[in-house]
């Protein structure tokens, strides 16, 4: 732990939950106060199976007028039936609902950015050679 007078640096690999939720906290109301409040909700679109469990699916949020989809996965049976584009459109629709303008999305895997392509994303942004040799590719969508 690293000294800074009456404070302290603590590194962990464990944050507690408490620890996280007064970062995030503390970061929403500094946000709120220099740009307005983000209205920040979950979304998700979920892929159940026959017995009603998830599969698969999408999960993000919207905040500030944009949708981000943090997490995207089809399951391999499913794959190539246009599910990604489906989702999308679902969470999408969604979005506008809520009053959203845009969309944006990341992604290292060159299947998934092709989808996302033909969804009608567009680059904004990449980091060469983020894992070996992929690049991690910033996408966005107006909608």
């Amino acid at each position: 732990m690293a000294s800074l007078g009456k404070h302290s640096l603590d590194l962990t690999a464990a944050p507690a939950a408490d620890d996280l939720a007064t970062i995030l906290e503390g970061l929403s109301g500094f946000n709120e106060a220099d740009v307005g409040p983000a209205d920040r909700q979950l979304l998700a679109v979920l892929i159940r199976d026959e017995d009603g469990r998830a599969i698969g699916g999408l999960s993000g949020y919207t905040a500030w007028g944009w949708l981000f989809t943090q997490m995207l996965f089809i399951p391999a049976s499913l794959q190539g039936q246009g599910l990604a584009g489906r989702i999308l459109s679902e969470a999408e629709d969604e979005a506008r609902r809520r009053g959203c303008r845009g969309a944006w999305i990341d992604t290292f895997n060159p299947n998934a950015r092709k989808a996302y392509l033909r969804q009608g994303y567009r680059i904004f942004g990449e980091l060469e050679g983020f894992v070996g040799d992929r690049t991690r590719t910033f996408l966005k969508k107006t909608l």
